[in-house]
Parts: C-alpha cells; sequence; structure tokens
C-alpha cells in the first residue's frame, strides 16, 4: 500500500514539475505578413500611413536593421521559417501553385519542422492563415507538425471575401474544408484572438504562427477604412491609397490580437516576432522606403524586410542593432529559448546572445538568395549573394551578376568591377551553394 501511496505522490511530483517548466517557457507567436513594403510602416518612415500597433511592436523591443527575407516571394520564405534551412535545400526553391506545370517547389518530405521539434519541448502548435507549403497530404499543416491549422492552404485569394483561388476553396479547419465570411484579414485576427483566449486555460505553453494573406494583392481594403484614408491623404493616388487602407486594416488586426494576449496576461511571458515574407509589390504602389526594387526582386528592395522581436523583461525595447539576420535564423532561435536541441543540420543561425544584448558577429557568413520561376523567366533560376558589406546579385536570369558595396552604394547604383577577385569569391561561393542543393528535388 506504501508502494502504492509513493508512486502516486511521485507521479503527481513529476507531472508538476513538468507542468511548471512548461509554463515558464514563453509563449511564441510569429505574424508574417505578406509582401509589406519595407517603408510601409510609420516606423519605418512612412508620411502617408499611420500604423499604430505594429508601430508599438518596434517601440517595445528589438528592431533588425538588417534583416532578410530568404526570398522574393513567398513559399520559399514560409520554408525557410520552418525548417530553418535554404529554401532550395529544402524542395522549395519557388511558388507551389495549383497548376503543377506552373509549380516550382515540394517540401522535402523528411524536412524536421519548427512546429515538430517545438512539440518535443512541450508546446501546443498552432497555424492560423496561409500555409502556402503544400495543397495535399503529406504537406498539409497538420501532418508538418501543427496540432491545429485553422486557415488557407494556397498562394494567393482571387478574392479576399470569397476566399478562393482559381474557384476552389483552400480554406480549413484542420482537414476539413470550411467556408467562413467576412474579409480575410479579419477572420484570421479572429481566430486568432480565439486561439489565445482559450490557450490561457491550459498549463503548456503554445507556438502560434500568425500568417496574414495581407497585403498581398490584390489589394482589397473594406471600403470604410479606404475612405479614411482617402479623406485624410488628398495628395495620393487611388491606387496608393488602397495600399495604404489595406495595411492599415492589417495593422488594426493585429492590434487586436495584441490586446488579446494583454487581456488575457499572456503578454507577460510570450515572445512576439514580427516580420514579412518578401519585400512590397511595386505595382500596387507598395513602398519600399530607399531601397532599391520591390517583390520579386533580389536589389534590397525585394528581400529586406522590418523585423522586431518583442519579449517583455527579456528583450530590451526601443533597441535595434544591425546585425544580419534571416528569415531561416528564426527556427534555431526559437529551439534555443524553447530548450530543444537542434540535431541534424540547418543553415540558420541562432540569435538569442543577439536579443539578449550581448555581442554577436552574424555577417561573417555568405547568405544566398535564389528563386525558380516559369512565366517569362522560362523555369531559371536568379541569385543573390551577401558577404559582409558586398553583394553579387542577378534580378533576373537573363542579367549579369553585379557586384554592389552595401556600405558605400546601398542603393545598389554603382556596380563594381566584375575583373576583381571580390567578384569571383562571391561567384565561386554561389556556385558551391548552388552544387549543394542540386541534389535536393523540388517536384513530387
Amino acid at each position: 500500500m506504501f508502494k502504492h501511496i509513493f508512486c502516486i505522490l511521485f507521479t503527481s511530483l513529476l507531472v508538476f514539475n513538468i507542468s511548471a517548466a512548461n509554463k515558464s517557457k514563453p509563449n511564441i507567436v510569429v505574424i508574417l505578413v505578406d509582401d509589406l513594403g519595407y517603408g510601409d510602416l510609420s516606423c519605418q518612415g512612412g508620411t502617408d500611413i499611420q500604423t499604430p500597433n505594429i508601430d508599438q511592436l518596434f517601440e517595445k523591443g528589438m528592431k533588425f536593421k538588417q534583416f532578410y527575407a530568404n526570398c522574393t516571394v513567398c513559399s520559399p520564405t514560409r520554408a525557410s521559417l520552418l525548417t530553418g534551412c535554404y529554401p532550395d535545400m529544402v524542395g522549395v526553391p519557388g511558388v507551389i501553385r495549383t497548376n503543377e506545370s506552373n509549380s516550382w517547389g515540394y517540401l522535402k518530405e523528411d524536412a524536421i519542422t519548427l512546429p515538430s521539434l517545438l512539440k518535443k519541448a512541450g508546446y501546443k502548435t498552432a497555424i492560423i492563415g496561409k500555409w502556402h507549403l503544400g495543397l495535399e497530404s503529406p504537406n498539409t499543416p497538420n501532418e508538418r507538425g501543427f496540432d491545429f491549422f485553422n486557415g488557407f492552404l494556397g498562394d494567393m485569394m482571387d478574392n479576399y471575401w470569397t476566399h478562393l483561388r482559381h474557384g476552389n476553396n483552400y480554406m480549413r479547419l484542420n482537414n476539413e474544408a470550411i467556408e467562413p465570411e467576412g474579409h480575410a484579414t479579419d477572420i484570421f485576427s479572429d481566430w486568432a484572438i480565439d486561439y489565445i483566449q482559450n490557450a490561457k486555460n491550459t498549463n503548456d505553453p503554445f507556438f502560434l504562427y500568425l500568417a496574414y494573406n495581407a497585403p498581398h494583392f490584390p489589394i482589397q481594403p473594406p471600403e470604410d477604412w479606404l475612405n479614411k484614408v482617402v479623406a485624410r491623404e488628398k495628395q495620393i493616388s487611388e491606387k496608393r491609397a488602397k495600399n495604404v487602407a489595406f495595411v492599415e486594416h492589417l495593422d488594426n488586426g493585429i492590434g487586436r490580437v495584441l490586446t488579446a494576449l494583454k487581456e488575457s496576461g499572456q503578454d507577460k511571458n510570450t515572445l512576439i516576432i514580427f516580420s514579412s515574407d518578401n519585400g512590397g509589390h511595386l505595382p500596387s504602389e507598395a513602398s519600399n522606403g530607399n531601397l532599391r526594387g520591390g517583390k520579386q526582386d533580389m536589389y534590397e528592395g525585394g528581400i529586406r524586410v522590418p523585423t522586431v522581436f518583442v519579449w517583455k523583461e527579456e528583450i530590451k525595447p526601443k533597441t535595434s542593432c544591425d546585425n544580419l539576420a534571416l528569415t531561416m535564423d528564426i527556427y534555431p532561435t526559437l529551439c534555443e529559448i524553447a530548450g530543444v536541441e537542434v540535431r541534424h543540420q540547418i543553415d540558420g543561425l541562432s540569435l538569442y546572445r543577439t536579443l539578449q544584448g550581448e555581442q554577436q558577429t552574424t555577417d561573417n557568413r555568405a547568405v544566398y538568395f535564389m528563386r525558380r520561376e516559369g512565366g517569362h523567366y522560362s523555369g531559371l533560376c536568379y541569385y543573390a549573394v551577401r558577404y559582409g558589406e558586398y553583394k553579387l546579385v542577378q534580378n533576373t536570369p537573363f542579367e549579369p551578376m553585379q557586384l554592389f558595396n552595401l556600405e558605400t552604394d546601398p542603393r545598389e547604383q554603382i556596380p563594381l568591377d566584375p575583373e576583381t577577385q571580390k567578384f569571383n569569391d562571391m561567384r565561386f561561393k554561389l556556385s558551391q551553394h548552388i552544387r549543394g542543393a542540386g541534389s535536393i528535388p523540388w517536384q513530387k
């Protein structure tokens, strides 16, 4: 009998200790927006746009001034976020689409995803919003480590109110097709709020990946938001007014999610990361500030994205750093914070020391950007490499490579002499990355 009682007490104590340990780990909320321009936040210098909620995040945390999306477009960057690897190293060099003849990626089935590892550390895992890494088994969110999925499987929505793509309904609650009503941005915000409110009643920490479709085209802000911008900003074009209203509506949704965290008391121990999957879409009159180019470009405007990390009492507010960082670095950073060891090969680098205010060198590595695409790209790849202050750029598959010094020429206007050792060294580094990725299939 005493042995039985002892076993019960020991088991209860063990469960209590595990529960307490889990509760001490921070909740994690990664907010990834779609095609946000580098200059399309008021805290980033936007003069015709008002984004008070995202601005508050930048006030409360550490801003990365040299943070890069892993690609110029959606799917590859999302693959890097969830695997910690370059996108072409996990089979996603380009955009995954409905039509197989125009789909340029297939996520490696043996890739170890971030939610899979965080589950080992006791986390409940959820994705709300845009997935864009597969439309069918085995590459659906619930099969790739997420306990809960409420969102959109596909790439872009043809309409933010009907939520269809090529006439297909890709809205899901886990594996079940659903037909929610309303603007997609409002829907995703509502679902995130519901998840946060439900999570406050559990002892397990959660990882919430909140991936908005906005402000990806078609630019469709609710009418009341557009009317407000038109009345306030008399000097801007109709197209620009729509883009501004679209981002401001998104900012409002993010603000509602942050309020839910605060009102539930969970903001005290929640790490929040805000970033974008690539730069702003120039034909939609997004603003990338003083950077050259935009979405689909290998110039800075296509890949440098506004990014901030917020964590009360752990990350000093109103701070910024110049450290080079990429989307794929989020994976090892979160694993280190969650206390889970990464035992397999990845390409990302943990930024935890930087977030703690310690000295950390992150620009002593060459980092690579690539994209494979059909259409006028003819299924070919184009590339960029950054190493220190130097950047080698090929902005389409049909252009020669150019070398820039971002320290002296941040606008990438003055190509350096290609007949130099530096140019050859950068080109050789790229060739070795291409060799490494060459063995990775990207089709079914």
